[in-house]
């Protein structure tokens, strides 16, 4: 039996930053629309994203096919959503409002196998993605990811990178923001944020574990992965459809009315 390789390991063993889309909407034709560009993962959000755990089931393996990682921000630190999650065939887990290494530590378990963890067995999809040697290789090529977004997780900071068997520390701009008295949002410049998520990189950095941000605008993924960081994610699907539409109607509205 054969096992897997996750392709998100291989980049950043080659020291290389991903670029992650996200994925809010559960919709098969915007999910292949979106992962035509050619990311390096893509990340299906259950937390603030639409879709659920049936959805799954279809962007999975669309996900898959274009060769990017697929990952899944589940709702909350739950041990039933993670290992569902899991079983469908997800490479990586970003588990939101992580404050505690108590919190990581349960986030682990849940990823990994016994006896390193206490992930329950039942690939139910996950065997038919990665083949029959699925079991053999996922405590290896599982990445649990752990966000930091509140006042208590910057207290515990180095704890929790220190947490044995987290693969990275992800930043919520928006939710950290509104935690120091900020309206929240990303790509952050005030300089207490950007003293924050150095102190993140510089935790991750610490522990050889990926740091992770969250990204609204492509020149500042830039900057954040000439940083340091392993991974930034770019906008989402929800907002680039705006995007795209207010620019359309934009540049119609003001070139129809100069003719």
């Amino acid at each position: 039996m054969t096992g897997f390789s996750n392709p998100l390991r291989r980049l950043w063993a080659e020291g290389r930053c991903a670029a992650n889309a996200w994925l809010a909407c559960p919709s098969i034709l915007s999910a292949e629309a979106l992962v035509s560009a050619g990311w390096d993962s893509v990340t299906v959000d259950l937390q603030h994203g639409t879709a659920d755990y049936a959805a799954l089931l279809t962007l999975l393996p669309v996900i898959e096919r274009s060769g990017s990682a697929a990952l899944v921000r589940v709702p909350w630190l739950d041990e039933a959503s993670i290992m569902r999650a899991l079983d469908t065939g997800a490479l990586g887990i970003i588990a939101p409002m992580i404050e505690t290494p108590a919190d990581a530590q349960r986030l682990v378990a849940a990823c990994l196998y016994a006896p390193a963890g206490a992930r329950s067995f039942g690939p139910v999809r996950a065997r038919f993605a990665w083949g029959d040697g699925y079991a053999a290789s996922a405590n290896r090529e599982i990445l649990p990811i752990a966000m930091i977004e509140t006042r208590a997780a910057m207290e515990n900071l180095d704890d929790i990178a220190a947490t044995p068997g987290l693969a990275g520390l992800y930043v919520g701009p928006a939710d950290l923001s509104l935690a120091q008295g900020f309206s929240p949002g990303f790509d952050r410049q005030e300089p207490e944020m950007l003293a924050m998520i150095e102190r993140v990189r510089h935790a991750c950095k610490a522990n050889r574990i990926a740091a992770c941000i969250h990204c609204g605008d492509p020149a500042y993924a830039v900057h954040m992965a000439a940083a340091g960081f392993n991974l930034t994610t770019i906008g989402s699907d929800a907002r680039f459809v705006e995007a795209g539409a207010k620019a359309a109607v934009g540049r119609f509205r003001s070139e129809a009315r100069s003719r």
